[in-house]
């Protein structure tokens, strides 16, 4: 009798220990298939091969009149940060990347020129970044008009009563 309970106790266990090696595999793959790595504009392109295996994040901003849209597909260009500033757009050659959109939903709102924005993808051979998903937000809109501070916004805000 002894032998009969250890033999069911012994499938219970070599049962429980495939069902959690399962999960286990099934949430490893998740991860991996899902990770992305963040990117700047001068690292993807300086990462040779492993650019193209990788799915990956771009951010910068979205160059001036280089959106071209196509339905809810975009084709634009974006510029590292650091070309952003007036010093650096004096540069003849600021390092920027093509992106092509085709994600399931159109561009956002907030896609504009100068905007901010996140692409999402894989970098193709042929040059491209081909984003699946795509972020923007335009940091002017959120910014305080120019020469306001917290304390006169605060002294100019109504009184309530």
């Amino acid at each position: 009798m002894n032998q009969k309970k250890s033999s069911g106790a012994a499938r219970v266990i070599a049962a429980s220990l495939i069902i959690v090696a399962v999960v286990v595999y099934l949430a490893w793959t998740g991860v991996q298939s899902n990770k992305s790595y963040y990117v700047t504009i001068a690292e993807l392109q300086g990462m040779g091969n492993k650019a193209y295996s990788r799915h990956l994040r771009v951010e910068g901003f979205v160059k001036p009149d280089s959106i071209v849209t196509d339905g809810p597909h975009a084709t634009f260009v974006l510029t590292p940060f650091e070309s952003h500033s007036a010093a650096a757009s004096a540069q003849t050659n600021p390092q920027t990347i093509t992106v092509r959109y085709e994600g399931s939903e159109p561009p956002p709102d907030t896609f504009k020129n100068d905007a901010m924005a996140l692409a999402i993808g894989t970098y193709g051979r042929d040059g491209v970044f081909h984003a699946t998903q795509l972020q923007a937000k335009c940091a002017s809109k959120y910014a305080p008009a120019a020469g306001a501070n917290a304390a006169t916004t605060a002294n100019t805000a109504p009184a309530a009563q």
